[in-house]
């Protein structure tokens, strides 16, 4: 009928606010070095390089203290955390919990539309793999596990996996120069995807928790021998 308003089925459009900026700046910066582990950070100092006040600056602080990626310490201040041998085994063990979780997720609903989408990121790896750059290849490498997750449909779990992914790239941009991309570690990416298309949960969840332990390993120091 003329004259009645059309109704769209269109979700709003949600302004960032400035401390969610703030701290999106902050996390990449801490997850590519440029703040490294261990180092202080100074509020007068960022407030003026990011030229912004104190106060959604404390607020995107307080944000990333709550994540578990900046430690305060008593009468000292606000430091970002250093990722010891002990601290990435605890990582990687969270990281499993919810790829896993999420691959019960995927295979529950559309896993052969996902599977063909992380099979698509598997040739990205190889493209990146062919460049030879590192950089390229732990972003590809990164932006598998963050596909993954995303395509469980949970934001629960991407909430909590990204700051996972934070201390995963804290760790591959420490080891960036030894950084090496292997037809085996394509080929454990590839074998979650299959696993996914086939709907074979179990099959999915096993690769991906043998490929963690593999990634684990090339982080970490062998565990002392008692």
């Amino acid at each position: 009928m003329k004259g009645m308003s059309q109704r769209y089925s269109l979700e709003p459009v949600i302004q960032e606010s400035t401390p969610s900026i703030i701290a999106r700046k902050l996390r990449y910066a801490i997850a590519h070095g440029e703040v490294a582990p261990g180092s202080q950070l100074g509020e007068a100092e960022l407030a003026r390089e990011l030229g912004v006040s104190r106060g959604p600056l404390r607020e995107a602080m307080q944000r990333l203290t709550q994540e578990g990626l900046l430690v305060s310490i008593r009468n000292r201040g606000l430091f970002v955390i250093e990722m010891t041998d002990t601290e990435i085994r605890d990582m990687y063990v969270l990281r499993t919990a919810i790829e896993s979780a999420a691959c019960k997720l995927i295979v529950r609903a559309d896993h052969v539309s996902a599977g063909h989408e992380l099979l698509a990121q598997v040739s990205e790896m190889q493209s990146a793999a062919a460049t030879g750059n590192r950089a390229a290849m732990s972003d590809s490498d990164m932006a598998f596990h963050e596909l993954l997750v995303a395509l469980s449909g949970s934001r629960s779990l991407e909430r909590i996996h990204s700051t996972l992914m934070t201390e995963t790239r804290m760790c591959l941009t420490v080891l960036q120069d030894s950084y090496r991309v292997t037809e085996d570690w394509i080929s454990e990416h590839r074998g979650i995807a299959e696993a996914v298309v086939s709907g074979d949960g179990p099959l999915a969840e096993s690769r991906l928790s043998d490929h963690e332990d593999d990634a684990l390993a090339r982080l970490t120091s062998p565990p002392a021998s008692s």
